[in-house]
């Protein structure tokens, strides 16, 4: 089949064509490509309280723990409420999350995100009281407070309720401090590992020659696909952090899997310009078959003593075939984004377009990696 060179945009289907220059084959910085060993952030989480709701908070009889939470921090505060009754409208208990990035000092502010968990129905003017953040080994590394900002918001009446956006969500920024630093000290380090993210062996091997000849002797030595070894001591570099900006503006050309992304709610294909696909022969069309009941009535004579209205049965049955692609043949020198691009002038739907990129590839035709969202 000889693709034609034209190309149509279908209101559900949206495809890309990476081309060499573009993603395939591009010269790309190291540091755009791997993350250096020990240079992460971290995740911390903590549980507490806003106040000063509009009467959104979490019913506390629904959420009995934001009521435990409130007398705690009640009692802390030097205030007892053992055995009193109360229920606010205003308050409601949340979890805190945020990322501590790599070399983050005492003192230091980061931002932090609050979800409700209770039953409340807005975080809009609500303030966060303190919270402290612990990490995954259980030490707190940091301590939120401060007033929310909220993108949602919601109103409701006596038979409706309108939602925009997500009202029990909010963040603030700057709105926790580090008191606790990582106990990681980059200069200590004599090797170093730099992790792709992507890993490819072919990449691996270019990002150890680049480096190797950029600093002209072998201080880089690939591990496997996803990991290159760096020797600090070998590279001259007066420490760790000093080699890391030395090589991470160096250009490799990266060579990555031929791959076919497809996601099928939005009816956007993304493929690159090195999927091939073998010979094959495609053939595609629609069937249509309908059923209607219309049932018959049949009532006796006029002036039968003996008969009764019997129900006759009536169906009507209708098989159409839509016009479709007939029996094409691809010959292997048609790229896929050329059987694309055919396809698409021939009218094809995205779902259809879709189902025949899945038969392909359960031919055994397309020779690429098929990821299906």
């Amino acid at each position: 089949m000889n693709a034609l060179k034209v190309l149509r945009y279908f209101p559900l289907l949206v495809i890309v064509l990476l081309g060499p220059s573009i993603a395939f084959g591009a010269a790309v910085r190291i540091k755009d490509l791997v993350e250096y060993d020990g240079v992460r952030g971290n995740d911390l989480v903590g549980y507490g309280l806003v106040v000063g709701l509009n009467g959104t908070g979490d019913g506390l009889r629904n959420a009995p723990f934001t009521e435990e939470a409130l007398a705690n921090l009640l009692e802390r505060l030097g205030i007892n409420v053992a055995g009193e009754q109360f229920r606010p409208k205003n308050v409601a208990a949340v979890l805190v999350t945020a990322n501590l990035p790599a070399f983050a000092r005492a003192g230091g502010q980061i931002d932090v995100t609050v979800s409700a968990i209770g039953d409340s129905k807005s975080l809009r003017g609500g303030t966060l009281i303190m919270t402290p953040l612990s990490a995954a080994d259980g030490n707190i590394y940091a301590v939120a407070q401060g007033s929310l900002i909220a993108g949602g918001i919601s109103a409701s009446g006596e038979a409706a309720e309108v939602v925009r956006g997500v009202p029990t969500s909010a963040v603030i920024p700057a709105g926790a401090r580090v008191e606790r630093e990582v106990d990681f000290v980059l200069s200590d380090m004599r090797e170093m590992r730099i992790a792709l993210r992507n890993p490819d062996f072919t990449t691996a091997v270019r990002i150890e020659q680049a480096i190797n000849n950029s600093f002209g002797k072998r201080i880089a030595r690939m591990m496997d696909s996803g990991t290159v070894q760096l020797d600090i001591d070998r590279s001259g570099a007066p420490s760790p952090a000093h080699l890391i900006s030395m090589l991470e503006n160096i250009e490799v050309i990266t060579a990555q899997k031929a791959r076919v992304v497809v996601d099928q709610r939005s009816g956007t294909i993304v493929l690159g310009d090195d999927v091939r696909i073998s010979r094959v022969a495609i053939s595609q069309g629609n069937l249509t078959l309908r059923v209607k009941e219309a049932p018959l009535v049949v009532q006796p004579n006029p002036f039968s003593r003996s008969g009764e209205a019997i129900v006759v049965p009536r169906s009507e049955v209708d098989i159409e075939e839509e016009p479709g692609i007939g029996l094409a043949l691809v010959d292997d020198a048609v790229s896929l984004p050329e059987v694309i691009e055919g396809l698409n002038a021939l009218g094809v739907s995205p779902q259809d377009m879709i189902d025949i990129l899945k038969a392909i590839k359960a031919a055994g035709a397309l020779h690429a990696e098929f990821i299906v969202q």
